[in-house]
Formats: C-alpha cells, structure tokens, sequence
C-alpha cells in the first residue's frame, strides 16, 4: 500500500509543479478548478481502501500544497484557514466521509446490490436492551468452504454470484 501511496503523490506533487508553472496566469478560481481536475480527484480515487493506513500524512500534504498554490501562500504556512474556505475536509476525513456514505447508501437501498448484500443488520434482540433502539450492523459472516473444489473456486463463484454451502 505504500507503493501505491507514494505513486499517487509523484504523480499529484507533478500536477502541482506544473500548475504552479502557470499559476501567475490564472485567478483563484481557474487555479482551484485546476487542482480539483489534476490533483483532487487523483489523490479522492479509490481512496476508501486506504481506511486506516498509515501513510494518510503523505497525501495530506499533497492536499497541503494544493491549497497554498491556490492562495499563493508562502511554504510553511498554516493550512487549515484555506482548506476550510475552500470547503475541503482533511485526508482521513475524506475517507471516513466516504466509507460512512457507501454505507448509510447500503443500508437504506440507494446503493447498488453488490454492495448492498455485504451488509446485514442486526436484530432485535428479545431482551429490553438500549441497543434494540439504534440501528446497528452485525459483523460480516466467514463464510467456510466445504470441499477442496470450493476453495478451489471461490473468486469464480464471487464474480458470477453463486452462493456458498455452509457448514
């Protein structure tokens, strides 16, 4: 995952380069725009799958260096007055914002089926308890293989939808 951190960064701290090149050019808006096409939308794709990971701080200061070239602020100075103007959350923010809504998605059926069947509720209990008043996801089901031919067969059977026997 590191790798691919570090390639995401080459290539946005490239587009910065480039911009900046330019930038004496442009006004703040033309520059933002630029940024949100070249850099904001490489260092926001796929960004779910680096949830936890501990090189957040490498794009965070992709993120960095974009809003100062957008203010033409000087390199060391402090970028949360410009992210919040220009209404941008921090890196693991993004993430968090972005695994929240796929799910809140799933749950209430705006989300595609594929996504919707990774997640399952849980039940009421029948017990009087204060969590039977919240809506709460149960954790997902490892599903066992049987026989050697379904493990054998498993990314088979996840691409084409076929179901798994339970043990």
């Amino acid at each position: 995952m590191a790798t691919h951190v570090n390639k995401i960064c080459k290539a946005a701290f490239y587009q910065l380069y480039n911009i900046a090149r330019i930038r004496k050019y442009l006004n703040r808006q033309s520059t933002e725009a630029l940024v949100h096409a070249l850099v904001t939308s490489r260092v926001d794709y796929c960004n779910g799958l680096l949830y936890a990971n501990p090189y957040l701080w490498k794009l965070q200061r992709v993120q960095n260096a974009a809003s100062r070239l957008v203010f033409r602020a000087p390199k060391f100075c402090h970028t949360s007055p410009f992210l919040f103007e220009l209404h941008w959350l921090p890196i693991k923010s993004r993430i968090d914002f972005k695994v929240i809504l796929i799910t809140f998605k799933a749950i209430h059926g705006f989300a595609p089926k594929y996504i919707s069947d990774f997640i399952s509720i849980k039940s009421k209990s029948n017990y009087r308890l204060r969590s039977n008043d919240e809506l709460l996801l149960s954790p997902p089901v490892v599903k066992t293989l049987s026989t050697l031919g379904d493990r054998a067969f498993a990314a088979l059977r996840l691409n084409y939808g076929t179901s798994y026997r339970h043990n």
